[in-house]
Parts: C-alpha cells; sequence; structure tokens
C-alpha cells in the first residue's frame, strides 16, 4: 500500500488569506492614490524641502507611508505563504523532495520567470491527477502565471516611474490585474490541495489492509468447513 501524507490544507488556507490581504492592501493605495495621491505629490514638490508648511502634509504621508508598508508586508507574506504550500505540496507526492529547488526557483533571476510554473506542474502531475484535466490544468496554471507576471510588470513599472506627478501612479488597471492573478493563484492552489486530499481520502487506499486479509479469513472458513 502507498503511503499517503496529510495534504497541506492550513497551508493553503494561509495561501487564501494572505492574498485576500495583499489585493485589500494594494486596493487601499489604489484608492489614496485616486483620491489624494496627486495633490499631494505636487504639495510636497512644492514644499522644496522646506520645513515650513510640511505639517499640512505630514498626516497625509504618514497615511501613505503606512500603506506601502502594508502592501509590502502582506506581498512578502503571501510568497512566504505559497512557498510554504510548495514545498508542502511536492513532499506529499515525494517525501524526500528537498525545500532547495523550490526557493531557488522564485528566488534567482530568470529562473523564475519560468520554473514557478515548471514546479507546479510538477506537484499536480505528481498528484496523480484523472488524465482527462490535463487541458484545464494547463490552461488555468498558464492564465495563472501569465497575470502574474504581468501584474508585477505593471507594479513595478508604476513604482519606478517618477515623472508623472503621482506618489505610485498605481490605479485600477494594476488592481484588476494583481486581483486576477491573485483569484487564478489560489484556484490552483485549491485544485492541487483537492486532488491529493480525495487520494489521501480515497477509499481504495483505506481499506486496502482489509482487502487482503479478505482471503485468509475465506480460507480459514474452508479449512473448518
Amino acid at each position: 500500500m502507498r503511503a499517503v501524507q496529510t495534504p497541506p490544507t492550513g497551508a493553503a488556507s494561509a495561501v487564501y488569506l494572505t492574498l485576500v490581504t495583499q489585493v485589500l492592501s494594494l486596493g487601499a493605495l489604489v484608492v489614496f492614490e485616486q483620491v489624494r495621491g496627486r495633490s499631494l505629490a505636487g504639495q510636497i514638490a512644492a514644499l522644496g524641502g522646506e520645513a515650513r508648511g510640511s505639517q499640512a502634509v505630514v498626516g497625509a504621508v504618514t497615511v501613505f507611508a503606512v500603506l506601502m508598508m502594508l502592501l509590502v508586508g502582506t506581498t512578502v507574506a503571501a510568497a512566504i505563504a505559497y512557498l510554504t504550500w510548495l514545498i508542502r505540496a511536492r513532499q506529499v507526492n515525494a517525501p524526500a523532495a528537498p525545500a532547495a529547488p523550490v526557493l531557488a526557483a522564485w528566488l534567482v533571476p530568470g529562473v523564475n520567470l519560468i520554473a514557478p510554473f515548471v514546479l507546479a506542474d510538477e506537484v499536480w502531475r505528481g498528484a496523480r491527477p484523472p488524465f482527462d484535466r490535463r487541458g484545464r490544468w494547463l490552461s488555468l496554471l498558464t492564465a495563472w502565471w501569465v497575470s502574474c507576471l504581468a501584474a508585477v510588470f505593471l507594479v513595478a513599472a508604476r513604482l519606478l516611474d517618477t515623472s508623472a506627478g503621482e506618489l505610485t501612479g498605481l490605479g485600477l488597471t494594476e488592481l484588476a490585474v494583481t486581483l486576477l492573478a491573485a483569484v487564478l493563484c489560489a484556484w490552483t492552489v485549491r485544485d492541487i490541495t483537492a486532488i491529493q486530499r480525495s487520494l489521501h481520502d480515497s477509499p481504495q487506499v483505506r481499506r486496502l489492509p482489509l482487502a487482503r486479509s479478505r482471503p485468509a479469513r475465506h480460507a480459514a472458513s474452508d479449512v473448518a468447513s
């Protein structure tokens, strides 16, 4: 009988929660940008580093700083939660699977453009899903990874562009793409976790020892008769 480890449902829940907080923090920053960002950027530029008049903007600057820290913090938390889930999901399929390849796949520049896609697909295949779901899975995985790269590119491009006279330049486009990437990411995590859970809860896996013991009982009854 194949030993099936418990699927990482707790780690999957952590991914869902941190993705929600990331999107909410980005949404709050976008709202602040739309309501106050341009005017605040103009006020800061008009001060020109002078202390006089700085009290007029200190409150808004503090709110902006808090929102930025929340976005960075929730993004880091989402990344850690996903990596934790991915490592544990790989170990469900192969208990001896090391964590180093997963960390390298996400942290090494250039490699992280394709390796996370490959690793997620490897975990899905290792869970032994029905073959007829392969096309659906590849479509979902591709949509997630493309939207994830698009979200990273759009947000980074906005934050690095200081020529527009805005604080961050983040708007509804960046929020929508990030939301799409988060939803698809959660979907891939749920898909893999559900397959692993169904394998773990499979009646065939649980009842296999009983099925093997039946011939012995029948043989004993035949001898007694």
